[in-house]
């Protein structure tokens, strides 16, 4: 989820010209959904960004979004024709239970492929109805583990991915419920770090590991967005003297330190089949220095992969801005944290016609 799923651009004159000189094009009739994919895959085969290793689409109707890609034949044509370059591979590269980035240089090709709205409904008929609609088969299912009831480990889910020739990629969600924004009465960042949960999170590790299936796995899905609880907002914000380092702010600290402490726990529990990612949206919300990428980054010695949310217009009535000059934002921000490999894990756009 972008800054631009939450805010919308208000109809006024004095706003355009605002816009338009932060050199967003308010006039979405000159822009098409098919003309961004196009660019985008475009530019990614032309090796502008060659730390992207991997690129998953977000394929939904949430919200009547319309990020399907086949919201359109125009739009269903334009990926179909830029995923077949030869660039975008269906191979996977695992080595001793993990995902590293392919040998040749080639990039990954994966999805969320449409699993409902909580994001958890995982059927081989989704899976198969994308690979279909994009004549090209996935690296990675992608969904959400939703902490709604409790924290378990998503068996079923993981089994129908890996039947059906995926590697499984799961989004650790510490949520009670659905609800946009706000603090979680239950899975606080302190509680994590204090072993609260623990004996589930341990359940999981061991539950993970008993499947011997490379799983991919990330923890606090777009952290530096304020439309989700785990974000530096609800855990402390800019306040630096009640956590940790005096001169860090406690909201990131305490994600940061939550993100460790599992992977921790799972390590002392000898799991060695799962490769870990941090995931970040382009945009972030609030607009504050306390909430940075980097101040959430746990190190390389605990992540894999960076990922990051590339979204153009989630509604027709958003500023445009293309995907390269979104990228051009965010991927020199992720090469100042570390030199991992990037995955484009939410990628997409509205129709905008």
């Amino acid at each position: 989820m972008s800054l631009f799923q939450i805010m919308k651009l208000p109809a006024t004159v004095f706003y355009l010209i605002v816009i338009n000189t932060m050199g967003y094009s308010s006039d979405l009739s000159k822009h098409t959904k098919a003309e961004w994919i196009t660019e985008a895959l475009s530019s990614l085969a032309d090796s502008r960004y060659p730390h992207v290793k991997a690129i998953a689409w977000w394929n939904s109707n949430f919200d009547d979004t319309r990020l399907r890609i086949d919201s359109s034949q125009k739009s269903l044509k334009a990926y179909q024709k830029g995923i077949d370059l030869p660039i975008f591979t269906s191979k996977a590269l695992i080595s001793y239970k993990k995902l590293y980035p392919s040998s040749n240089g080639t990039i990954y090709h994966a999805a969320y492929p449409d699993f409902g709205g909580t994001e958890d409904n995982v059927t081989s008929v989704s899976i198969k109805t994308f690979e279909t609609l994009a004549q090209k088969q996935l690296v990675w299912a992608y969904f959400s583990n939703n902490w709604f009831d409790q924290i378990k480990f998503p068996l079923s889910q993981v089994n129908t991915i890996h039947k059906n020739g995926k590697i499984p990629f799961i989004r650790l969600m510490p949520r009670s419920d659905f609800r946009k924004g706000g603090p979680d009465p239950l899975y606080t960042m302190q509680k994590i770090i204090d072993g609260k949960f623990d004996k589930a999170l341990s359940e999981w590790a061991l539950d993970a590991k008993k499947t011997e299936i490379p799983l991919l796995v990330e923890f606090g899905t777009e952290v530096n967005g304020d439309w989700f609880p785990w974000n530096g907002s609800y855990n402390g914000g800019g306040i630096k003297h009640l956590y940790g380092d005096k001169n860090k702010a406690d909201g990131p600290e305490r994600f940061r330190d939550a993100y460790r402490h599992i992977i921790d726990l799972f390590r002392s529990h000898g799991v060695d089949n799962i490769t870990w990612f941090f995931h970040v949206d382009t945009f972030g919300e609030p607009k504050k220095s306390w909430n940075s990428i980097e101040k959430y980054y746990p190190g390389d010695k605990y992540i894999d992969w960076i990922g990051i949310s590339v979204y153009g217009p989630q509604l027709k009535d958003e500023p445009y801005r293309s995907f390269v000059e979104i990228m051009d934002t965010i991927y020199p921000a992720v090469l100042k944290i570390s030199d991992k490999p990037i995955a484009i894990l939410e990628l997409g756009i509205t129709e905008l016609e």
